[in-house]
């Protein structure tokens, strides 16, 4: 009741495609003051080893450089450092992925180590610009089994995206408490005569 969700989850794309199309996500007409949180959930395709995956992998300083951006853009249409929230590439279950991988044909094409790295950037970029950051490839290992949070080594599971999601709530919560309550709460609709409660 407090705020529209709009999801721009764009399957396959890394830091170097999301820098170009974020000014088509949030324009500079968007108003700021509209919006409660924005998240950057970006570093599973970056981190794709060069040599088997060169479409998707971006350097490693050239995904930082890139969060930096994204964050620089919020930041000149008046979308302040504490409404970013960066997240961080969950890790990778190199056993699972593989056999996806292997499945297609494929070599395996990531390594969890490299994915920590551009998790680490990710957090990094985060002190640097002041943001809030959720450090998913952390937070997720301290699980001794994390393999049951990607559906295929790589990709987040039903398991995976409640655990985003409960990680997230709890950064977003104290955001959104303060804002107002779109529609009344159902127990103070009048139920004999709902449009004058609802209209």
């Amino acid at each position: 009741r407090k705020c529209d969700v709009v999801n721009r989850g764009i399957s396959g794309y890394n830091t170097r495609w999301a820098k170009l199309i974020l000014p088509r996500l949030i324009t500079e007409s968007t108003s700021a003051n509209s919006i409660a949180a924005v998240t950057i959930f970006f570093g599973a395709n970056d981190s794709a080893l060069k040599e088997l995956n060169p479409k998707q992998h971006v350097p490693l300083e050239e995904y930082a450089a890139n969060l930096k951006s994204m964050v620089q853009y919020l930041k000149s249409v008046d979308i302040t450092a504490d409404k970013i929230i960066l997240i961080t590439p969950p890790p990778l279950q190199e056993s699972a992925w593989e056999k996806a991988c292997l499945a297609k044909g494929e070599k395996l094409n990531r390594c969890n180590a490299t994915t920590g790295q551009y998790a680490q950037a990710c957090v990094q970029v985060a002190g640097e610009c002041g943001t809030d950051v959720l450090d998913l490839w952390t937070l997720m290992q301290k699980s001794q089994d994390f393999s049951s949070y990607l559906s295929d080594g790589l990709h987040l599971s039903t398991k995976g995206n409640s655990f985003l999601a409960a990680q997230l709530w709890s950064r977003l919560e104290n955001k959104l408490s303060a804002l107002p309550s779109l529609l009344p709460y159902w127990r103070d609709v009048d139920h004999t005569n709902p449009e004058a409660s609802l209209l």
